[in-house]
């Protein structure tokens, strides 16, 4: 019998997305170099598509088909807009670095009210620096080969580049606003941040739309090396517009006895892809990663996280939790890599998936991938429906049926949202939670 063997289409990418940013981009010589080579590898490979083991549940080349031109420069009329989204914001206290369609706006941030001890760049200035012999590097990531962080690196256009010094604990977060107000555009940012020996910092990632934007794409990457002994929180709180989609890399490496502490929130999109490569690079450091999908309509949320246990004595716990309702798609993908040094290790891995609706979907394909023979690791995945039996005694005392689907939802989705360390975020991820169930009733 004849086997006819259908490939994918190329898809690849268009040939003046290149071209016609160019000429916004900042940098020249080696940076321009790097981004000439980052883009012929995605315009070679084209968007991922689920042949691709990494990528098989989000096949881009079905859900996003190309990427969008890049936005243009925020004007006056724009950055009018963004301040009055930024109005709306619930996140209050903060240190505020506003990027408006990718890239950074002074007026509207809070430049001055950083704490002594730390400096605060932008990328746009540093890879102008033509004194600067590294500034090229501010785009290279050995974490991983994915395409879509070469397509970062290829159209960044700006971002935050922070530094903070040792010993130095911030009064107040650090919170990167991403703000889009152009429909059927794209903004690439990378903001890169290192924290020195002993230091305690809170960074907080918001991504806002603001009133008419629509239909536009986010690729975003963050860096962050904690120094030794160094303790981070990093919160992500993403409400994008209900058309949108948003391509967002971490790439995080860990020194020895630091503690890392991470929580993503995503509500909104069609699409929304939040990938994590966290690597250990010191002993006796700890990681806890958790994360929140609230997703409806047809909105189709992709979290994947990789975890590098490189040397003994380090421990990692992954919690995550996805509400799925009508047709909307939820994705986790866990991979722990405990390598031959690794000795010791203890990481763990639980997700679990709510559906809401007969035609909700979840794919949860957590992994384990040990070469050391001393560890403690376990992994696990469920998937179901509320509980009817609980749903029953919550109505049996007098509560209408959306709100005791709410109260049960809210405890669903609490073990996850009780891991931010700072009240005041907490509360602004619960409130933006019941948001969504509001929304459904």
């Amino acid at each position: 019998m004849d086997v006819a063997l259908v490939k994918p289409t190329t898809a690849r990418a268009p040939d003046d997305l290149f071209a016609a940013a160019r000429s916004r981009l900042p940098g020249s010589g080696p940076v321009s170099a790097l981004r000439e080579a980052a883009y012929a590898e995605f315009a070679e490979r084209g968007l991922p598509h689920r042949r691709i083991e990494e990528w098989k549940y989000t096949d881009l080349r079905m859900l996003l088909r190309t990427v969008a031109p890049l936005a243009a420069a925020p004007d006056e009329a724009a950055i009018s807009r963004a301040a009055e989204a930024l109005a709306r914001l619930d996140v209050t206290g903060t240190c505020k670095l506003v990027l408006v369609d990718g890239v950074f706006v002074p007026q509207l941030s809070d430049l001055a009210a950083r704490d002594g001890g730390v400096d605060i760049r932008t990328l746009r200035e540093l890879l102008d620096d033509a004194g600067n012999a590294t500034r090229a590097d501010l785009l290279r990531t050995n974490a991983t080969s994915d395409v879509m962080v070469s397509l970062n690196a290829a159209m960044a256009t700006d971002g935050v580049v922070i530094g903070i010094g040792d010993n130095v604990t911030l009064s107040k977060p650090l919170h990167i606003v991403h703000v889009a107000t152009r429909a059927e555009a794209s903004a690439f940012t990378r903001s890169l941040l290192r924290i020195g020996k002993g230091a305690r910092a809170t960074v907080v990632e918001s991504s806002i739309a603001a009133d008419g934007a629509d239909s536009y794409q986010v690729h975003d990457a963050v860096v962050i090396w904690a120094g030794e002994g160094a303790e981070v929180d990093h919160v992500r709180l993403v409400e994008d517009a209900p058309a949108a989609a948003s391509i967002a890399t971490a790439v995080v490496t860990l020194g020895a006895s630091t503690r890392f502490n991470s929580f993503s929130l995503t509500i909104g999109s069609a699409l929304s892809r939040y990938q994590a490569f966290i690597r250990f690079g010191g002993e006796n450091a700890t990681a806890s990663i958790n994360g929140v999908n609230l997703l409806k309509g047809s909105q189709h949320g992709d979290t994947t996280l990789v975890l590098d246990h490189m040397v003994p004595h380090c421990q990692s716990t992954e919690v995550f939790r996805a509400v799925v309702d009508d047709r909307a798609h939820s994705v986790f993908q866990g991979r722990i890599n405990v390598h031959p040094d690794a000795q010791k290790t203890d990481a763990r891995m639980m997700t679990r998936a709510l559906l809401l609706s007969d035609d909700a979907e979840a794919d949860n394909k957590p992994e384990l991938e040990i070469f050391a023979d001393d560890v403690q690791c376990g992994h696990g995945a469920t998937t179901g429906a509320l509980d009817e039996s609980l749903l029953f005694y919550l109505r049996a005392r007098g509560l209408p049926e959306k709100e005791a689907e709410a109260l049960l939802i809210q405890a669903f989705v609490g073990e996850a949202m009780e891991a931010i360390a700072d009240e005041t975020l907490r509360d602004v991820a619960i409130t933006a939670a019941r948001r969504w169930l509001e929304a459904r009733s």
